[in-house]
């Protein structure tokens, strides 16, 4: 089977936080959390994880006196992410009837 299953992307929300990186250069943790309509620290959590994974990078400025924080998806994100869009449609491809 092509494409590669890739844990990190197993709860909906990192799915969905991917997703979003995959079409917009960058979006900021306010943007993400009104979109997805989750708490502050669930939001943060997910964002964590992928950073870890080295799949998003964060950057943090102010925009006046607010802090401002926007997330990018790396190269490698987009790499795995599109693998496991690949292991996930050709799942559906193989089990089709």
């Amino acid at each position: 089977m092509k494409g590669t299953y890739d844990k990190a992307f197993e709860n909906v929300i990192r799915l969905r936080i991917m997703s979003i990186l995959m079409v917009n250069d960058r979006y900021d943790f306010n943007s993400f959390k009104q979109i997805l309509q989750v708490t502050d620290g669930n939001l943060a959590s997910h964002l964590r994880h992928l950073e870890n994974a080295e799949y998003i990078e964060v950057e943090k400025s102010f925009a006046g006196r607010k802090p401002l924080t926007n997330y990018s998806a790396t190269s490698a994100g987009k790499k795995a992410f599109q693998a496991h869009l690949n292991f996930l449609e050709n799942l559906i491809n193989e089990n089709k009837p």
